[in-house]
C-alpha cells in the first residue's frame, strides 16, 4: 500500500526527465573513455595500458602514467582530464540529484497525502479508478462532494485529480488508510465482480452504517452483492442499454433528465433531502408546509424509510419523519428546502 501524490499538487514537469540526464552523462563519459583510450593508442601504448591510463586520468587518481611523458601525451591527457573528469563530476551530480529529489518528493507527498485524506469526513471512497471509477469521481467533484480513489495500478492514478490511495482495495488496511471510519458512502467499481464482492463485505463488516454502491458486470451476480451488503447494484451494461433505448423512444424526455441530473447547464435540477426526526416538516401536509411557496422548489416525489416511492403527491400527503423528498429547483430553491427540513444546519 502506498499513498500517492494529487496530480493537482504535482509540480509541473521538467520536460527533460531526470534519468534522461543520468543516460546523457553516462553517454558522453562512455564516448570520453572510448575517445581517450584510442587517443593513447595513437600515441603508442596498447588496448589495456590505454584504457588504464584513461581511467586513472578520468577518475583523477593520478597512480602511474604508463606512457612516456612526451609533449603530445600531456596536452593529450589535459584535454582528457577537462573533458573526462567534467563528464564524470555531471554525471555523479545528477545521479545523486535524481535519487535524493525522488525519495524526498515521494516522503514528502506521501506525508501530505496521508494528512489531507486524515482530514476528510462524509467523503466517498472510489474503489477502481478505470473509466466508470474516472466517471464518478468527476461527477462527485463537480457537485462539490470529496472523493478518494483506490486503485492497484500506478498508471491510471498518475494522472489522478483527487486524493488517492495506491493498493488493492480488497485489503482492510487500504480501506482504512482512504479514511473507511469517517465515509459516507463507498463505490466498489473493480475490474471483476469476485472484487467487487469482496470489497463491499470488508466496508460493511467494518461500517454497518456506510452507504454502498457496487457494480456487477453480469446479472448473476447482483443478488449475491445485494446479500453482501450492497445498498445498491449497478450493472453499466442494461443501464447504457436502458438509457439508449429511451433515446430511442422519447429523446427529448431523456436528454432533459440526463442534463438536470447530470450535466449542470440548466438553471433546474432533481435533489433529495432527507426529512429528520424532529423537523418541523414532521407531520405536516404539503399543503401546510406550503414549500413551493417558502423554498420555490416543487415536490414531485415522496419515498419511505421502506423504500417505497410515491410520484406526484398531492397536497393533502402528509410528510413523515425519515421520508426522502425528491424535488426539483434551482440550487437556490432546493438549498432553502434542505434548511426548512434542518432548521438548525445539518447534522
Amino acid at each position: 500500500m502506498r499513498f500517492r501524490r494529487s496530480a493537482e499538487r504535482v509540480r509541473p514537469r521538467l520536460r527533460i526527465d531526470p534519468w534522461q540526464r543520468v543516460r546523457m552523462g553516462l553517454a558522453v563519459l562512455g564516448t570520453v573513455t572510448i575517445i581517450a583510450t584510442i587517443g593513447y593508442m595513437v600515441l603508442g601504448l596498447g588496448f589495456f595500458d590505454a584504457l588504464y591510463q584513461t581511467v586513472i586520468t578520468v577518475g583523477t587518481v593520478g597512480y602511474l602514467e604508463v606512457g612516456k611523458p612526451t609533449t603530445a601525451f600531456r596536452a593529450f591527457t589535459i584535454v582528457v582530464i577537462l573533458a573526462g573528469v567534467g563528464s564524470a563530476l555531471y554525471t555523479f551530480t545528477v545521479l545523486m540529484e535524481t535519487l535524493i529529489e525522488g525519495r524526498l518528493t515521494d516522503v514528502f507527498w506521501r506525508k501530505r497525502m496521508e494528512r489531507d485524506i486524515a482530514g476528510l469526513v462524509g467523503h466517498t471512497i472510489i474503489c477502481g479508478y478505470g473509466r466508470t471509477g474516472s466517471t464518478i469521481a468527476h461527477y462527485l467533484a463537480n457537485a462539490g462532494r470529496a472523493a478518494v480513489v483506490i486503485d492497484n495500478d500506478p498508471d491510471r492514478l498518475e494522472d489522478c485529480p483527487y486524493p488517492f490511495v495506491e493498493g488493492e482495495a480488497t485489503e482492510d488496511a487500504v480501506l482504512e488508510a482512504a479514511g473507511l471510519a469517517r465515509a459516507d458512502a463507498l463505490v466498489a467499481t473493480l475490474d471483476t465482480d469476485a472484487g467487487n464482492l469482496y470489497v463491499t463485505l470488508s466496508a460493511r463488516a467494518a461500517r454497518p452504517d456506510l452507504f454502498i454502491v457496487a457494480r456487477a458486470h453480469v446479472p448473476g451476480s447482483e443478488p449475491k452483492l445485494a446479500q453482501a451488503g450492497a445498498n445498491r447494484v449497478v450493472n453499466p451494461q442494461q443501464i447504457g442499454g436502458a438509457r439508449m433505448a429511451a433515446l430511442t423512444l422519447q429523446p427529448h424526455v431523456a436528454d432533459f433528465l440526463d442534463v438536470v441530473m447530470h450535466d449542470g447547464s440548466l438553471e433546474f435540477r432533481i435533489e433529495e433531502v432527507t426529512v429528520p426526526s424532529g423537523s418541523p416538516l414532521v407531520g405536516c401536509s404539503l399543503r401546510d408546509a406550503q414549500i413551493r411557496d417558502h423554498t420555490g422548489a416543487m415536490v414531485i416525489a415522496l419515498r419511505s424509510s421502506d423504500g417505497e416511492f410515491l410520484t406526484n403527491p398531492g397536497a393533502d400527503t402528509v410528510i413523515g419523519s425519515g421520508q426522502t423528498l425528491i424535488a426539483i429547483g434551482t440550487r437556490e430553491q432546493l438549498a432553502a428546502l434542505d434548511q426548512a427540513a434542518h432548521p438548525t444546519g445539518r447534522p
